[in-house]
């Protein structure tokens, strides 16, 4: 509640009061411009400005499926003005109605003073309820066949996965999962039944590395982080960024992100080259917001499937970087976090009707043919199951057409392939005396892959 002091303004209980007046005060104005590119539908917003303010209007255009091809971005003297070239994945315009309504009322709604931007990073993994499903959180080491026996874990214990993202990056994998109770469709609030549940996920995730599994708690509450948001939190605060191996820029076609103090003007000047992709910008502005740094200005540009990017930074406090080692863990941080969605191995798509354990059916049969989730998506749409799998061989090999032809007979023609997958090896043609030389020094034992025991 705000009082008056005395004849001296309002004074205010929380900085949440503050804000909240700041916005309804000044409340954001959202213009959308169809008419000035022939290329892009233009988004022009303008608002209060504040911590976090800038991803939560690139958060609503890539959830509404947009892609940003250009943007101007400033936000001094506490007033946010940014522009924004958008098209659809096809890249053309966005001409349906719907649609632009879309964009315009959820940019107002997130910026608006009803609603309530937060911050604060969600440090415990585990399991939190909300009112009709229970989310899971998931981070530990990555191994061949990890979803398959996550899945199978949660078909045992009746649950079932109603939506789930899983990441995979160097030797660590993060999920976040939505399940239901099997018998009921709604959240599972036994408290024992719950501590069953992290109790046995603990125990996969942690496998033979007791330093690095995954410290599990259970909570109540609903989650209200973004799902890729908070999956970049998780592996942030896992120090995934540390295990990247620094290569010379002419060796590797990684990213390129230099830091640079302009100390006439108290910024940090982060810039980013790299290879253009979907929900790019999103994943660099995470990251920094998550740093806690406020980007006051920035340059956003793609042409030619390559990206460029360039922000002037502070960090909450005011200041510009001012250690090497700061500058250096920015630099790693984008880099991962540039890097860990980038889509490795041949995409999957499923459509099919939705049914309790269809996750861990699916998975078992990528397992038993040799394969690895390196990314996934699954949702839920009314009665159909919309899954997209990245997958490649147990080793990192690529998938080759007679793999595909198997997982396709087990699972359906509903399972289309995205992407060419290798043709299989010509049989080579052996001379006898070649099979028989072979014969005399070929090992005899036995070698199995990819199976896990306990």
């Amino acid at each position: 509640m705000s009082s008056m002091d005395e004849g001296y303004g309002p004074t205010w209980d929380s900085d949440d009061e503050y804000d909240n007046f700041i916005r309804k005060m000044n409340p954001p104005r959202i213009v959308i411009d169809n008419e000035s590119s022939a290329e892009a539908t233009i988004v022009r917003v303008d608002s209060a400005n504040e911590y976090g303010i800038l991803l939560e209007v690139i958060q609503v255009m890539i959830d509404l499926n947009l892609v940003i091809g250009k943007a101007y971005i400033t936000s001094d003297g506490g007033w946010f003005m940014d522009v924004f070239n958008v098209t659809d994945k096809e890249g053309k315009k966005i001409k349906d109605e719907e649609t632009l309504a879309q964009i315009e009322d959820y940019i107002r709604k997130s910026l608006g003073a009803d609603s309530r931007y937060i911050p604060s990073r969600r440090r415990s993994v585990g399991v939190a309820a909300a009112a009709d499903h229970n989310v899971i959180e998931l981070m530990g080491t990555d191994r061949p066949g990890l979803l398959s026996e996550v899945s199978a874990v949660l078909a045992s214990l009746k649950c079932n996965v109603v939506s789930a993202e899983i990441w995979t990056h160097k030797t660590r994998a993060a999920a976040v999962m939505r399940v239901t109770d099997e018998d009921t469709g709604l959240a599972v609030t036994d408290a024992e039944r719950l501590e069953r549940i992290r109790e046995r996920l603990s125990y996969l995730l942690r496998g033979g590395d007791l330093s690095r599994g995954a410290a599990m708690a259970v909570s109540s509450g609903t989650a209200t982080t973004h799902t890729e948001r908070r999956l970049h939190q998780m592996m942030l605060d896992d120090g995934n960024y540390e295990q990247l191996q620094r290569q010379a820029p002419e060796q590797s076609q990684r990213p390129n992100v230099t830091v640079r103090n302009w100390n006439d003007k108290d910024y940090s000047v982060v810039t980013i080259r790299c290879k253009d992709r979907s929900k790019l910008l999103f994943d660099t502005v995470c990251t920094l917001t998550d740093l806690q740094y406020v980007v006051f200005h920035a340059n956003i540009d793609a042409k030619d499937n390559q990206a460029y990017q360039e922000f002037y930074v502070r960090h909450v406090n005011g200041s510009p970087m001012n250690t090497e080692t700061e500058r250096l863990r920015v630099i790693q941080c984008l880099e991962a976090a540039i890097e860990r969605r980038v889509s490795e191995g041949v995409k999957l798509e499923l459509c099919t009707t939705d049914k309790v354990g269809l996750l861990s059916e699916v998975t078992r049969i990528f397992r038993e043919n040799s394969l690895t989730v390196t990314r996934a998506e699954v949702t839920t749409r009314g009665r159909m199951a919309v899954n997209t799998f990245y997958v490649r061989g147990s080793a990192g090999e690529a998938v080759d057409q007679k793999t595909i032809d198997s997982i396709r007979q087990a699972i359906g023609q509903n399972l289309q392939v995205k992407g060419q997958p290798e043709p299989p090896e010509p049989q080579k043609k052996e001379s006898p005396t070649w099979f028989l030389f072979a014969n005399l020094f070929r090992p005899r034992s036995l070698y199995s892959f990819g199976l896990f025991m306990r």
